[in-house]
């Protein structure tokens, strides 16, 4: 059974407390090499700074309007800046069905393990 975390953020107004799976940097490094879907709800000034190779930009205030374009047929890892935004959008996606993963610590953690990223424009 995968971790859950929980996540706690305020959102219009309230708090919001919610259970999320989630995975670390080691283990998303791992899993990258098998070709998975990885999402970055970021903004796109932030994508171009530095990303984790592979990984599809779709911003969190962009998810609802593209959930057609996150595969429903597989996991899907999901990464932010340090994690509360992707904890967001998977809290999200879970409720509609789909099966997805919070990446702990975020592209924050991933440029503090050294690991290796892609820079600029898509």
């Amino acid at each position: 059974m995968m971790p859950t975390r929980r996540v706690t953020f305020r959102a219009t107004g309230r708090v919001v407390v919610m259970e999320v799976p989630e995975i670390g940097i080691d283990e998303l490094a791992q899993l990258r090499e098998s070709g998975i879907v990885l999402v970055d709800v970021r903004e796109p000034d932030e994508f171009e700074q530095a990303r984790v190779p592979g990984a599809t930009l779709i911003p969190l205030a962009d998810v609802p309007e593209r959930v057609e374009e996150i595969p429903d047929d597989q996991r899907v890892y999901v990464i932010c800046g340090s994690g509360p935004r992707s904890a967001r959008a998977v809290e999200f996606l879970n409720r509609q069905g789909y099966d997805t993963v919070n990446v702990a610590g975020g592209t924050k953690a991933w440029l503090e393990a050294g690991l290796p990223v892609e820079r600029g424009s898509v």
